[in-house]
């Protein structure tokens, strides 16, 4: 894997560990940072379901859950043939801070510097209005709902 195509993406939030991933595996919570529709069961096996923007649902599944510590679930975009559902992996690491949690996350197995650049901006998106609602405050509409993107 070369490392060019690999999306890596620091947050620090400013929240306890628990509430971090709470935000990251309760549907109803995801909902409130990103997504329209969500369907997840955080356990290894267990689906991970987001409509992210109302126009495209992420689909995978989860492979590690290490709770407050540690997600990785595969992903990818139903309906496309570039990132197909499951063709990619997550990783999210929580790590106590004494002000709050480090988010480290690592997006691998998108085909190509496109994909990961877009891939990219999308993170930096939604991991903005995590840490935001994590915070404690609310991060507004969402400016991307809608929105489709070109990864099919």
């Amino acid at each position: 894997m070369q490392e060019a195509l690999v999306v890596r993406r620091e947050t620090h939030i400013q929240a306890p560990m628990a509430a971090v991933f709470a935000l990251l595996t309760d549907p109803e919570k995801i909902l409130r940072w990103m997504g329209t529709e969500a369907d997840t069961r955080a356990e290894p096996g267990g689906l991970y379901l987001v409509n992210v923007t109302g126009e495209r649902f992420a689909r995978g599944a989860f492979r590690e859950v290490v709770p407050v510590h540690r997600l990785a679930y595969s992903f990818g975009w139903e309906g496309s043939d570039i990132v197909p559902p499951g063709s990619s992996l997550v990783e999210i690491d929580l790590i106590e801070e004494p002000d709050g949690t480090l988010l480290r996350l690592t997006h691998t197995g998108l085909p190509t510097a496109d994909q990961c650049a877009g891939h990219a901006e999308g993170w930096a998106h939604y991991l903005e209005r995590l840490a935001q609602v994590a915070a404690g405050r609310d991060p507004g509409p969402d400016r991307w709902q809608g929105r489709h993107g070109s990864s099919t």
